[in-house]
């Protein structure tokens, strides 16, 4: 397997992500001697996938792989960990655009690998394929997002100090960021919403249902947007992949539906989250909560720093 940005660690990850024996989150993390949440958090950050998510895509191209040489569908579904056929028939079918019986009878499947938002796919009979020709983020844009997501969830995580009343406390009447956002006067107001712009986003662009979740305490707004977070970069990349900045989507979810370019959509989450973080930032240092200049130029050393080999 080629090596990812030289870091051991994250092949010892994903060699706990794609063990036959880790069927779960906590199998995986387990075998990778950390907590589940570091591990997602880890891999997320650094694969640009969810484990849960990876196991699932690479197991499917091993079984289009099998099937393209002769296994069954009932041996393949149960090699990748389905419970059943029918919903290994149903996920092949969602993700190939054919049924699993089709794959065999017609002794071919077209290309096994999937689109992947970090170039990492099943090669045969048992290992994995590093292909670096799939196109990430790059540049500026890289650091903008990255820096976005990891400042906003070490302002989240600052908050956690805060009593509950200063947490909710309206000390700026009257601020709003977005007029169809509602005001932005309390901590917890703001960081709130810039969680739920991506999972609104996501839910847009990925035509899910509209999110219900909106815990709002400390903990329940990390964990949001961990889980946003990580959906949101793997949507990011997989658009850089495909070039498809300038595509558009119909948002359904607007009254009455709404058009929208895809790199407008990403340029408006950056512009307003950066509002946002700068607003609660300074709201934070009135408190008397360190939570540093914020600067993507001290991250970037920081983040740099953090990942130097040992």
């Amino acid at each position: 397997m080629t090596e990812i940005g030289g870091r051991d660690r994250l092949r010892e990850l994903l060699d706990a992500v794609l063990d036959d024996e880790h069927r779960t989150l906590g199998d995986m993390a387990g075998g990778a001697f950390a907590s589940p949440y570091h591990f997602t958090r880890r891999l997320s950050r650094d694969a640009g996938e969810p484990p849960v998510a990876m196991k699932r895509r690479v197991m499917l191209e091993r079984a289009a792989w099998q099937l393209r040489q002769g296994t069954s569908v009932t041996d393949a579904a149960f090699a990748a960990g389905y419970e059943s056929v029918e919903g290994f028939s149903r996920a092949f079918s969602r993700a190939y655009g054919r049924l699993p019986s089709e794959v065999t009878d017609a002794g071919t499947g077209g290309d096994p690998w999937l689109p992947a938002p970090n170039g990492i796919h099943f090669h045969p009979p048992t290992s994995l394929w590093v292909h670096t020709g799939e196109r990430t983020m790059s540049g500026p844009l890289d650091h903008l997002v990255h820096h976005d997501l990891d400042d906003t969830a070490a302002l989240i995580d600052a908050a956690k100090g805060l009593p509950e009343d200063a947490y909710r406390r309206r000390t700026r009447p009257g601020q709003r960021v977005l007029w169809f956002d509602g005001t932005d006067e309390s901590v917890v107001e703001i960081l709130e919403h810039q969680v739920f712009t991506k999972e609104v986003w996501l839910a847009a662009i990925l035509g899910e249902d509209f999110p219900e979740d909106r815990r709002d305490d400390p903990a329940g707004l990390l964990e949001r947007h961990e889980a946003a977070a990580a959906r949101w970069l793997a949507m990011l990349r997989d658009m850089e992949r495909r070039d498809a900045w300038d595509d558009r989507i119909v948002d359904a979810l607007c009254d009455p539906p709404e058009s929208f370019v895809l790199g407008s959509i990403v340029a408006h989450v950056l512009t307003f989250a950066a509002q946002r973080r700068g607003l609660v930032r300074a709201m934070l240092g009135e408190l008397d909560v360190e939570v540093g200049s914020g600067d993507p130029i001290d991250w970037l050393r920081s983040r740099h720093g953090q990942e130097q080999p040992s």
